[in-house]
C-alpha cells in the first residue's frame, strides 16, 4: 500500500476554496444503452411553489421558492433519487453545470435493487448516464454515495438487496465509472460494508473520498441498534485508468446504526469536508452533526468525533454539504426542512422544502448540493421522485 503525502494545510485550503472539493450527498451502461432511453419527463417551468421559510440571518435566507426541475425515473422505471452530484467539467457524456442522481430502488419499489444514474440538465432535461444492470455481476442498489472528479472518473456506492429487505442486505461496493457511464472499477472488501454516503476532494492527480457505512453488524443485529458505523478515507491515484487505490483508513467510528423497516437501514450519512481537514458527519440516529478533526491526514479513527450541532430543528439529518459562507446545510429525513448550521452550535435557517407524506416531509429528502454560482441548493425529492432546486 502506498502511502499518501501530506500537503501543508495551506496548500489543502486554497485547492478547497478554489472549489477542488466535491460534495455529495446519501454501488452502467456504455454510451449506447443509455442513448436508448433517450430523454424523460421534465416538470414544466412553472411547476413552483413557495417554500415553508424559517429563521433569518444564513446562506439558505436569500431564497424562497421550490421548483421541480426533472423526473429522475428512467424508461425501466427505477425510483428513489437518493445522491446528487454537480458535474465539475465537461468531458466524455458528462456536462459542466449537469446533475447526477443516483436512483435506489427498482420500478417495483424494491429498496436497494436501483441500479440507475441519471444526468439532469439545470433546463431538465434528463437522461440516463449509467445502468450497472449486465456491467457486474453483483447485486446493485445505488445509495446517496456519489462524487464526480473533473477528469470525469464517476464514484458511486451500492448497498444491495434481493428483495427489497433489510435481511437480505449486503455490504455492496464502490462502483468506478468512466465519463461515458461504462463500470471501469470496483472497490470492495475491507471496510466497505453498505456504503450509503460519501464526499470527495479532488487533487487533480489524485482523490480522496469519505465514506460512510452502515452495516457493521447491522443486519445481524435484526433491528436493535449497534455502535458499528464508521467513516473510511479512501485515497484514489486518478493518473491512471482505472484509478489506483492508495491508502485506506477508518477515520471514525461508533456510530449508532440499525436496520428499519422503511428506510432500510439507518446509520451515519451525509459527509462533508472543511477547508482546514475537518470532516463534517451526519449522525443520523443521535440527530446531531460530528466534526472529525484533521481527517483527510489522521492514521487513525476519532471515534464519533465531536459534536457540532444536535437536536434544534434537527430531524434524522441525512445529506449534508458545506455553504459558501462555511455554515453546513444538511436535508431532515424526518420532515422535509433543510437545516443552515454554524460551526459554533446555530441553526440560523431551517426551511421546509417538501410537505408530502405523513408527517408531512417525512422520508422525502436525501442528497443535495449547492448549484454552482451558488443560486440555488439541488436536492432530490423521494416522494416525488424528482430533481427540485430551492431558489
Amino acid at each position: 500500500m502506498s502511502t499518501f503525502r501530506r500537503t501543508p494545510l495551506a496548500t489543502l485550503a486554497a485547492a478547497l476554496s478554489a472549489g477542488g472539493l466535491i460534495a455529495a450527498l446519501s454501488g452502467v451502461a456504455p454510451a449506447a444503452a443509455a442513448s436508448s432511453n433517450a430523454a424523460v419527463h421534465r416538470p414544466a417551468a412553472s411547476n413552483c411553489y413557495p417554500a415553508q421559510l424559517n429563521g433569518s440571518g444564513g446562506f439558505l435566507g436569500s431564497f424562497t421558492t421550490v421548483c421541480q426541475i426533472a423526473s429522475t425515473v428512467p424508461a425501466k422505471g427505477d425510483v428513489n433519487p437518493y445522491g446528487v452530484a454537480v458535474v465539475p467539467k465537461t468531458v466524455g457524456d458528462l456536462v459542466a453545470g449537469d446533475v447526477l442522481v443516483s436512483n435506489f430502488n427498482n420500478s417495483n419499489n424494491l429498496q436497494g435493487t436501483g441500479t440507475t444514474i441519471m444526468q439532469v440538465s439545470p433546463s431538465g432535461t434528463a437522461t440516463v448516464f449509467a445502468d450497472l444492470t449486465g456491467q457486474t455481476h453483483n447485486h446493485v442498489g445505488l445509495t446517496t454515495a456519489l462524487a464526480v472528479f473533473r477528469d470525469g472518473d464517476v464514484v458511486v456506492g451500492s448497498l444491495p438487496t434481493t428483495n427489497g429487505m433489510a435481511a437480505t442486505a449486503r455490504a455492496g461496493a464502490l462502483y468506478v465509472l468512466n465519463s461515458q457511464g461504462t463500470l471501469i472499477e470496483t472497490i470492495n472488501g475491507a471496510d466497505i460494508n453498505g456504503p450509503w454516503d460519501l464526499a470527495a476532494y479532488d487533487g487533480g492527480g489524485f482523490g480522496v473520498l469519505f465514506v460512510t457505512n452502515v452495516l457493521n453488524g447491522t443486519v445481524a443485529a435484526g433491528g436493535g441498534v449497534v455502535d458499528k458505523g464508521n467513516v473510511v478515507r479512501i485515497v484514489l491515484d486518478l493518473t491512471t485508468s482505472p484509478p489506483a487505490v492508495l491508502q485506506r483508513v477508518v477515520i471514525a467510528s461508533g456510530f449508532e446504526e440499525r436496520t428499519d423497516p422503511n428506510a432500510l437501514v439507518i446509520g451515519p450519512t451525509g459527509v462533508a469536508v472543511g477547508p482546514n481537514g475537518t470532516v463534517y458527519v451526519a449522525d443520523t440516529l443521535a440527530n446531531r452533526i460530528a466534526a472529525i478533526p484533521d481527517g483527510m491526514f489522521r492514521t487513525n479513527s476519532d471515534g464519533t468525533g465531536t459534536t457540532i450541532t444536535s437536536a434544534g430543528f434537527l430531524n434524522g439529518p441525512l445529506g449534508l454539504t458545506r455553504a459558501p459562507n462555511g455554515d453546513l446545510l444538511s436535508a431532515n429525513g424526518g420532515n422535509g426542512e433543510i437545516v443552515e448550521s454554524t460551526l459554533t452550535g446555530g441553526q440560523p435557517e431551517w426551511p421546509g422544502v417538501d410537505t408530502s407524506g405523513s408527517p408531512p416531509g417525512a422520508g422525502a429528502l436525501f442528497g443535495l448540493a449547492v448549484q454552482p454560482g451558488n443560486k440555488g441548493i439541488y436536492f432530490v425529492d423521494d416522494a416525488t421522485n424528482t430533481l427540485d432546486i430551492f431558489k
